[in-house]
C-alpha cells in the first residue's frame, strides 16, 4: 500500500472484485484492492473445468482463464494490489471509512471515500446440516475437494458419496470419476436437483453417475476415517423417514449443500441484510443501506454464471467511484411475491434512474409454463411467459423502471403463475 487514503477501497480480489476495481479505476477514482490469498482471481484459480464466459465472452474458457481476463488488464491502470491482507476492522468516519488491515507488515489502517464488498461466499459445512457420527476424516466441502485435487494434484478419495446436487459437487462428481475415483452417487434431500440443468446431464449422466433424490446422509460410521454412511429417505418436510435407513460403504463424504454469502464485515456496519439471499439489502447501483457501501457479486446474492458475478462488480465499481457523500435517497421497493425466492435489487434509488436496470431472481419451486407478472399498486407494468423455471437457475431482466411513475414508497411486485 502506497497511500493513506484512497477513493475506493475493494475488499476482495475474486471475479467481483476485479470487476469493481477496474470499473472504479476508469472512472477516475483512486483505487485498493484488499485480497485475503497470495493471489488474484477468487475460487476461479481453482476452476479447471470449462463454461464461464458463455454471456461476456462468448467463450468457453476456465476459471483461471476468465480471471485472467480481468487480472491482464490490471497493470494497465493505476490500481494498486494488496494481497495476503485481512481486514480486521472497519469505521464509519466523517470523511469515509477507516480500516484496520494485518499482513506480514504488521497492523496498518488506512481510510477511504466508499467501500465494494466483494467477498464472495462460503460452503456449507457438515456442522450446519446436523449429520451425527465420529469426527472423523474423510469428511470434504466439495470446494475443499477441488482444491485438493486441481490445486494440491492430491485424490482426496477413491470412493466417494456426494451430499446434495449443488453445480460443484455435481463437477466434481466428474473430477473424480475422471481422476479415477468411485463415486457411488449424489444424495439430495429435495425431491429436484439443485444444479444446472446442464452440469447434471454434463457431469451426472453422461459419466453414468446416479442422482438420488428425496433422500439425505443420516450418520457417519469410521474411528480414523470414514467406512461408510447411513443414507435415509425424507419426507415432505425433508426428515428422515424411519426404517428407510441404508449403509453405503465409502471413504469419503463430500458435501455440496449450499453457499452462503461472506457478509461478516457488513454486518459489522449494521447494513441491512435480506434474510432470502443472505447478502444486503441494495439498490440498482449496489449500494447497500450504508451510504457509501457497495456490494457485488455473490457477497450479494449468490449467482449462477460468473458473468453476472463481474456485471454487479462493474456497477458497484462504477457507483462507488461517483459516490461524493451521504446524500437523503428516496426509494422504490421491489418486492418478490407469489412464486418468486427472492429479487434483486431490493429497492431503486429513483434520484438516480437511467435507463434499463438489470434485475435478478429465482423462482420458489419447479415450474412448467409460467407467467412472470410486474405490477406497480396493483397494475401490471410488464409480464413475460417462460417454457420452464428452476430455483437453481437464476433469471435476468433489464426493465426501464424510469418510464414509470414511481414515488418515494412505491412498491413494485413480482409475482410467479403458471401460463395459461
Amino acid at each position: 500500500m502506497k497511500s493513506q487514503y484512497y477513493d475506493v477501497i475493494v475488499i476482495g480480489g475474486g471475479p467481483a472484485g476485479l470487476a469493481a476495481s477496474l470499473s472504479a479505476s476508469h472512472e477516475g477514482a483512486k483505487t485498493l484492492v484488499v485480497e485475503r490469498e497470495a493471489k488474484l482471481g477468487g475460487i476461479l484459480k481453482q476452476c479447471i473445468h470449462d463454461g464461464f464466459g458463455l454471456v461476456r465472452f462468448n467463450e468457453k474458457l476456465t476459471g483461471p482463464e476468465y480471471a485472467h481476463r480481468f487480472i491482464e488488464k490490471i497493470p494497465e491502470t493505476d490500481i494498486e494490489i494488496a494481497v495476503q491482507t485481512f481486514v480486521t476492522k472497519i469505521e464509519k468516519t466523517d470523511s469515509g471509512f477507516r480500516l484496520s488491515l494485518v499482513n506480514h507488515e504488521g497492523l496498518a489502517q488506512i481510510q477511504c471515500r466508499s467501500l465494494v464488498l466483494a467477498t464472495g461466499c462460503r460452503e456449507r459445512t457438515s456442522r450446519q446440516i446436523g449429520v451425527h457420527g465420529h469426527h472423523c476424516a474423510g469428511v470434504f466441502s466439495a470446494g475443499t475437494a477441488q482444491y485438493y485435487t486441481n490445486i494440491l494434484g492430491k485424490m482426496p478419495t477413491k470412493r466417494c458419496v456426494i451430499l446434495g446436487s449443488g453445480d460443484i459437487g455435481l463437477i466434481m462428481a466428474r473430477r473424480l470419476t475422471l481422476e479415477g475415483a468411485q463415486v457411488l452417487g449424489v444424495y439430495e434431500a429435495k425431491p429436484t436437483p439443485g444444479g444446472l440443468t446442464r452440469n447434471i446431464y454434463q457431469c451426472l449422466e453422461d459419466f453414468d453417475i446416479p442422482l438420488y433424490t428425496s433422500k439425505t446422509i443420516t450418520r457417519l460410521f469410521g474411528d480414523s476415517r470414514i467406512s461408510a454412511v447411513e443414507v435415509s429417505d425424507v419426507d415432505e418436510n425433508l426428515e428422515p423417514v424411519p426404517g428407510t435407513e441404508k449403509r453405503v460403504e465409502c471413504d469419503a463424504l463430500i458435501l455440496s449443500v449450499g453457499l452462503i454469502p461472506e457478509n461478516e464485515l457488513a454486518e459489522s456496519l449494521g447494513i441491512a441484510i435480506d434474510r432470502r439471499t443472505n447478502g444486503p439489502v441494495a439498490d440498482q447501483n449496489c449500494q447497500t443501506s450504508q451510504a457509501g457501501v457497495f456490494c457485488c457479486g455473490n457477497a450479494l446474492h449468490v449467482n449462477d454464471l460468473v458473468d453476472y458475478v463481474s456485471e454487479t462488480g462493474e456497477t458497484a465499481g462504477r457507483a462507488a467511484a461517483r459516490y461524493s457523500g451521504a446524500n437523503a435517497a428516496e426509494y422504490a421497493a421491489l418486492e418478490a411475491a407469489s412464486g418468486i425466492q427472492y429479487v434483486v435489487p431490493q429497492k431503486l434509488d429513483l434520484g438516480s434512474l437511467n435507463g434499463s436496470v438489470p434485475v435478478y431472481f429465482r423462482s420458489k419451486s419447479e415450474m412448467g409454463k409460467a407467467r412472470l407478472s410486474v405490477n406497480l399498486d396493483g397494475k401490471e407494468i410488464f409480464g413475460k411467459n417462460y417454457a420452464r423455471l428452476r430455483p437453481p437457475e437464476m433469471e435476468r431482466l433489464e426493465l426501464n423502471f424510469s418510464q414509470y411513475a414511481l414515488t418515494p414508497g412505491s412498491a413494485i411486485s413480482f409475482t410467479l403463475s403458471e401460463a395459461q
